[in-house]
């Protein structure tokens, strides 16, 4: 997390290793001995994110929680901004957006770009202002008062998606919940598609799992990735067969991946943009779609338990 422009006395920083097998808890034991930190460094056997922050949570002392993946950057104003919002509006809850930055590859500013823009995801996300489907916080950016957690408690086991079932209880309680959309945090997305299209793909079976624990979770909308994914393959493998008769919905479809590629070229200022989010857009909508078709097909149509995804090489 960048230095940030709140007095360090007023927050209290918690970092959770759990159980990596690198060399994570020492590179922070040396920089709270260089850099005089005030970090609490807690460890435990790998038992999944939710566990994780739950144990950070049981250590913090504070009034307001607040949470940040470990390939997340906050922004300096990050903390600062929260805290103003606090007092002025005494929300119970918060989200935020995510962005990419200079210094970040061009690939994970593209990604960025495919999980952020109107034109793809980021009315699903809450990017917009007026986004298509409710707004669920996510760990990446979000917060909570310590008293409603003790109202309607942490986070679950689901590997995927925990972040977004606590959101949906925090909902239901009827807290009040706010979107910072000035408390940005930067996000260090995939660096490969290979591990992007492992990413979406997990996301889209957490979608099913996250339906099968309450239906809420699950709008229309977020069949949207699917109908695209099955809807194109029928129009490549019909063009394939017959250019004649699906020419005309290939070239559509086509046509309006370029045009979404090169707004996102414009905007990430880079031409090269253009033809790394021909490719990766695609494996986005396709990656999602896939593992929100085979999980609905396992769980719904032949209720089997839940299932997770990719579990190896997923970072």
């Amino acid at each position: 997390m960048a230095m940030q422009t709140i007095s360090p006395d007023r927050f209290e920083m918690i970092i959770v290793d759990d159980g990596s097998t690198d060399a994570t808890v020492d590179i922070i034991k040396d920089k709270q001995n260089r850099l005089n930190l005030n970090i609490k460094c807690l460890e435990q056997e790998n038992s999944g994110p939710g566990a994780a922050r739950n144990c950070g949570i049981e250590a913090a002392s504070g009034e307001l929680l607040t949470f940040i993946d470990s390939d997340c950057e906050a922004d300096p104003r990050w903390l600062e901004t929260i805290a103003s919002a606090f007092q002025n509006e005494r929300f119970d809850a918060f989200g935020g957006p995510d962005a990419s930055r200079d210094g970040f590859s061009l690939m994970q500013r593209a990604i960025d770009f495919s999980m952020t823009s109107f034109l793809t995801t980021g009315g699903f996300r809450g990017h917009s202002a007026r986004p298509l489907a409710k707004f669920y916080p996510r760990s990446h950016n979000m917060g909570m008062t310590h008293a409603l957690y003790d109202q309607v408690g942490g986070f679950g086991s689901l590997r995927h998606g925990q972040d977004i079932e606590l959101s949906n209880r925090i909902h239901q309680s009827g807290a009040k919940v706010v979107n910072l959309k000035e408390a940005v945090v930067y996000h260090r997305r995939r660096t490969s598609l290979f591990r992007f299209f492992r990413q979406v793909f997990n996301w889209g079976v957490a979608r099913i799992n996250l339906g099968k624990i309450d239906r809420s979770m699950l709008e229309p909308l977020h069949f949207a990735p699917a109908i695209v994914t099955v809807t194109a393959l029928v129009i490549t493998v019909g063009f394939l067969i017959d250019p004649i008769e699906y020419g005309s919905f290939f070239e559509l479809g086509l046509g309006f991946l370029m045009f979404v590629s090169g707004v996102g070229a414009w905007k990430l200022k880079s031409p090269k943009a253009f033809f790394v989010l021909l490719v990766v857009i695609p494996v986005q909508l396709f990656g999602y779609g896939t593992g929100f078709i085979l999980a609905y097909t396992r769980r719904f149509i032949f209720g089997r338990d839940e299932w997770t995804g990719f579990r190896k090489r997923y970072y």
